[in-house]
């Protein structure tokens, strides 16, 4: 997504991780790879389990996922995988945000 982010920001639209990470490793993380978008501390998975993204934590811990939220909260779109390999391309995101008029 780092890659693609100015492809997000012409749409109107935000990027915010949410990392399995306490706050110090993640910020740290993010500053070593100068991520240029925001990412919130998750550690507890409180955040994970409100937007219904498993935890497994014999396996790989928090599988991926990822979701298009409007300005209201409401969740627009969701992909929930098991590996990277399952999230959707790029393209199929921003294809969602072209269909929603972006501004999320």
């Amino acid at each position: 997504m780092r890659q693609h982010y100015d492809e997000f920001r012409k749409r109107g639209s935000a990027i915010v991780a949410i990392a399995p990470d306490g706050p110090r490793s993640l910020a740290r993380f993010w500053e070593q790879e100068g991520m240029p978008f925001p990412a919130v501390a998750d550690p507890e998975h409180r955040i994970a389990e409100l937007l219904g993204q498993e935890v497994q934590l014999l396996k790989l811990g928090r599988m991926p996922a990822v979701l298009v939220v409007d300005p209201d909260g409401i969740v627009r779109a969701a992909w929930y995988g098991e590996s990277m390999r399952d999230i959707p391309s790029i393209e199929e995101v921003l294809a969602v945000l072209d269909s929603l008029g972006a501004s999320v």
